[in-house]
């Protein structure tokens, strides 16, 4: 039955029987053969099906509800049977987070491969939505990522630290000598920034709008920090960053990070898991290192503040 439930869930994420069997290293007509024999023991049809796959009907949405608490549930016994077997924590934990919370992934996994270094890790960039997604569709352990900006849905969420803003730019702009500068002064400047499907890049708008900017219109877009310092170092671009990464990032002389005020803008990162006991012993883990290491972590950001 959990196999049949696993690929029941392959393919509402994929929507495709063929992509569905590959997730689940099957071939297409054991899948097929696989979900028509968990329709025949619930007695419900739970696939609309055409020359390809349509949807899940109303009945295969609240079975795949159910599969997720099972199949989660099924996945956490094994891990915690395989741990007491061992004696120790061997595993693969799965890890998504925005783009702007990357640099500090490595202070949580760091010290937990310190204690657990039998377990492998998968740290993967995504949007916040695709983190809630993820999550939800068991494609994942832990997400890091907003906590108090928009909905996060039924997770568990550990806050970890207050991201903080600051003005990227080159030392030699007419804004590099400033010890601050104004949400209303940066409405001025050609910037790069992430592009909108990332929150960070509404939170910017949103105070850019606040500020008295209509239209906040990029001259450069990306969905990577790294393609928007690359071209902030040209000294042609000015960019916003959260504190945590400008101070990650190494700046040289060249480039400033300046605090951005009126208003002096913060909002919470913090962990996410999902919000089921008992929890994986891998994510159990994780979250200890979480609430061992924010206060520690919040405290250094106020300092610099």
């Amino acid at each position: 039955m959990i196999d049949k439930l696993e690929f029941l869930l392959a393919l509402a994420r994929e929507r495709h029987f063929g992509r569905a069997a590959e997730v689940c290293n099957v071939t297409q007509p054991t899948l097929s053969a696989g979900l028509k024999q968990l329709e025949g023991s619930l007695g419900v049809l739970l696939v609309t099906r055409g020359a390809r796959f349509q949807a899940l009907t109303p009945e295969g949405e609240r079975v795949l509800d159910w599969a997720k608490r099972i199949v989660g549930d099924v996945r956490t016994m094994r891990q915690e049977v395989h741990a007491l077997k061992q004696g120790r924590l061997v595993g693969h934990l799965r890890i998504a987070a925005i783009p702007t919370a990357l640099a500090m992934v490595s202070a949580l996994t760091t010290p937990y491969h310190v204690q657990h270094p039998d377990v492998r890790f998968t740290v993967r960039s995504a949007t916040s939505m695709d983190v809630l997604t993820a999550l939800d569709n068991l494609e994942i352990d832990a997400g890091i990522s907003y906590l108090d900006n928009e909905p996060i849905g039924r997770v568990r969420a550990i806050p970890l630290y207050r991201e903080q803003y600051r003005l990227l730019i080159a030392a030699d702009s007419p804004f590099g000598d400033r010890a601050q500068v104004t949400w209303a002064e940066i409405g001025r400047i050609p910037l790069c920034l992430l592009t909108p499907d990332m929150q960070n890049r509404r939170i910017i708008n949103h105070l850019l709008r606040d500020a008295g900017t209509l239209d906040p219109a990029p001259t450069l877009e990306s969905n990577s920090v790294i393609v928007l310092f690359s071209h902030v170092r040209t000294g042609q671009w000015a960019s916003v960053m959260p504190a945590i990464l400008a101070e990650t990032l190494g700046l040289g002389g060249a480039v400033r990070a300046i605090p951005i005020v009126e208003p002096a803008a913060m909002h919470t990162i913090g962990l996410l898991v999902p919000n089921r006991e008992p929890m994986t012993p891998t994510t159990a883990a994780l979250v200890a290192e979480a609430l061992r290491l924010a206060p520690a972590l919040d405290k250094e950001l106020a300092a610099k503040r």
